[in-house]
């Protein structure tokens, strides 16, 4: 028996009653070429009840691509609140729906999460059919190490805001923290965010991926200083996921061991913070700790 076959018979045994069959299916969609829509994505499509979808515009792109006659209902930031409450009623009274999102996963930067939290705060079961991420597939072309990776979306978008969340990942990786770096940025913002994470992180091996899977694909490798002069002079256009490699092990200074201390005591108690902050700074236990009293007794 086939996928198709299995999740076509589970929605015909949820309506008879059954209760294991998700209500709501959180369901992949590709990130630019149509023909990365997965089979068992585009069979569910065609057996729900309705499809959620941020703009009903850019997804009847895709169902017209794949001959999807369902309903799309539009669910994005600026209505999902006040949709959860109908849809909560609907799932409960037997109704079964798609969430899908412009491109991508659903949830990943993207609207849903609300909704998806409150049907399982109501009991209603929730599944997923996985697809296209361009934040994992950037990550696998990067060239850069593919795990422990930290994926944060989009950076604030003014500069001062972007500067502090940058700096929150600098003294985390102060810390301890060791990860390559994946965010999701505007292309007229793409020169300022690299200019910042130069500044902050310093000569890192970095990673431009634009408009992945698409006709114009293109993965640009180099420094973050360097990147940034490029997309200074030339920006760029279309979609863009930036990866940042993680930071290299350095001897700590004493501004690098203070950044630490001070992300760990904020978290920590005193004893902890000295033995995070020793494991991952390779100093001596007997110097953090003096450190550590000295910026409590200042505080």
């Amino acid at each position: 028996m086939t996928d198709p076959d299995i999740f076509s018979n589970a929605i015909s045994s949820t309506r008879a009653g059954s209760q294991t069959v998700p209500a709501i299916l959180l369901v992949s969609t590709p990130i630019g070429n149509l023909r990365d829509m997965s089979f068992r994505g585009i069979e569910a499509l065609t057996q729900v009840d309705a499809i959620l979808c941020e703009d009903t515009r850019t997804s009847g792109v895709l169902m017209a691509a794949h001959g999807i006659k369902t309903k799309l209902m539009a669910l994005h930031d600026h209505n999902e609140e006040a949709r959860i409450p109908g849809l909560i009623a609907a799932m409960q009274g037997g109704a079964r729906y798609a969430l899908i999102s412009d491109a991508g996963t659903p949830l990943v930067s993207d609207p849903g999460f609300r909704l998806t939290r409150a049907a399982i705060d109501a009991g209603i079961p929730v599944g997923g059919i996985p697809g296209a991420n361009a934040a994992v597939m950037a990550l696998t072309l990067s060239g850069l190490p593919p795990y422990p990776f930290l994926f944060s979306g989009f950076l604030p978008v003014k500069t001062g805001p972007r500067q502090s969340a940058l700096t929150r990942l600098a003294n985390a990786e102060a810390a301890g923290l060791a990860a390559t770096l994946i965010f999701y940025e505007a292309p007229h913002r793409l020169a300022e965010t690299l200019a910042d994470a130069a500044a902050i992180f310093g000569p890192r091996p970095a990673a431009v991926c634009r408009e992945l899977t698409k006709h114009f694909e293109e993965v640009v490798r180099d420094s973050l200083s360097n990147l940034a002069a490029r997309y200074a002079v030339t920006p760029p256009r279309g979609e863009i996921t930036l990866v940042i490699g993680p930071a290299t092990a350095e001897p700590a200074s004493a501004e690098t061991l203070d950044a630490a201390l001070a992300v760990a005591l904020a978290q920590l108690s005193l004893k902890d913070a000295v033995d995070a902050v020793t494991a991952a700074t390779g100093l001596p236990r007997r110097q953090v700790y003096a450190r550590a009293l000295g910026l409590s007794r200042e505080a």
